[in-house]
């Protein structure tokens, strides 16, 4: 592997250009905004410049790692790279148009890679001539410093472009975990229930600092209202309402009212000054019944992935822990708590619910059968 293509030099694309390039590996980028292209070379350099001022970069692999970044004017000036890896507009059309376009320019035998965290890397690459070479590559924000990458993959894909795909991937210092092409593949699917859950009892009357106040005492960084209101309701919204339709409208992916009222109302969060939590302080404070019903769930909803096949627990919790800090993964939290205390408030949940959310609770196979 000698030379990396990325399409799309956002926040995203460059982060993703800068691991690349910081393993050593020439870099050809580009971007279809003129300004983006144009200060992206500055745009990393001050930000590798924070990093030697913070003593956790050389300056002379500041300098090597600009110097393996080309900034390139069009995609047309990719032809000699193995790899490209797209980091553009969460948009179907967009990102098949990209490919059929680098396909008539790169050889036959170079592997295409969609950072997609949303879409279907099947449908995006059923617009091609050899849909055999892309397969999906996950980076997660901020692609320097987060360590997993989701390796999507369906069965047509050619063996040496996941592998290839793989291996240049670990060499430049990241966790693979690879992955079937399902919606929201790992992380994002099994992260719902931390968003979801808390909504369900926000919609009884349990307050959403109360929420975020327990599970900062069950040890994770953020509560679900805070990340909620960092990432954007509007955007969790947007990705709930996927996964629903992607899922066929399974329960375990229902929209709750309050979510969509919260994003009517304009208040979506850190980026509008006014969320469900922002403004607030919050103080970790114990409450077992919120973090056994918050992680009851998550433990369910990994269990339905590991009923899926073709991944296997300990990928899960990995992924969970690299791919959003959790403290622990959600397997690793039901068996602290005891698989059975898990059934028993699943099993409680689901008598509970309305008869449209039953089934939300329903226990998992694999999660029935663990001890």
């Amino acid at each position: 592997m000698e030379v990396i293509g990325i399409v799309g030099l956002g926040i995203m694309g460059l982060g993703i250009a800068q691991v690349y390039a910081a393993a050593g590996h020439r870099v050809l980028a580009t971007d279809g905004h003129d300004a983006t292209r144009d200060a992206a070379k500055l745009r990393l350099r001050q930000s590798l410049a924070r990093r030697v001022a913070a003593g956790k970069l050389t300056d002379v692999s500041m300098a090597a790692t600009l110097t393996a970044l080309e900034v390139v004017p069009d995609i047309a000036d990719m032809g000699e790279c193995d790899l490209v890896i797209e980091a553009i507009v969460e948009k179907l059309t967009a990102k098949q148009g990209l490919f059929v376009a680098l396909e008539s320019i790169l050889r036959p035998d170079a592997i295409l890679a969609t950072n997609t965290s949303a879409l279907s890397v099947g449908e995006i690459a059923g617009a091609l001539n050899r849909p055999e070479r892309l397969l999906g590559l996950h980076f997660f924000n901020p692609a320097p410093a987060m360590k997993l990458v989701e390796l999507v993959t369906r069965p047509e894909n050619a063996p040496d472009a996941v592998e290839t795909a793989r291996a240049v991937t670990e060499q430049a210092g990241k966790t693979v975990i690879q992955c079937a092409d399902r919606p929201g593949f790992i992380v994002n699917r099994c992260a719902r229930p931390f968003y979801g859950e808390a909504l369900a009892m926000l919609e009884v009357g349990i307050p959403a600092v109360e929420i975020d106040a327990a599970m900062l005492a069950a040890g994770y960084r953020l509560g679900p209202f805070s990340l909620i209101d960092l990432i954007g309701a509007d955007i969790n919204l947007a990705a709930t309402q996927g996964l629903y339709d992607g899922m066929n409208g399974n329960p375990r992916y229902y929209i709750f009212q309050n979510l969509r009222d919260q994003v009517a109302s304009g208040n979506l969060g850190a980026k509008t000054g006014k969320g469900f939590v922002t403004g607030q302080s919050i103080t970790a404070k114990p409450n077992d019944a919120i973090a056994l019903r918050i992680e009851a769930t998550l433990a369910n909803e990994a269990a339905s992935l590991l009923d899926e096949g073709d991944v296997s627990a300990v990928a899960i919790d990995q992924a969970m822990k690299l791919g959003l800090n959790y403290p622990r993964g959600p397997f690793e939290s039901a068996r602290a708590w005891g698989f059975g205390e898990i059934r028993a408030m699943l099993q409680q949940l689901e008598e509970k619910a309305p008869t449209h959310l039953k089934a939300r609770y329903r226990i998992s196979r694999s999660l029935a059968e663990m001890v």
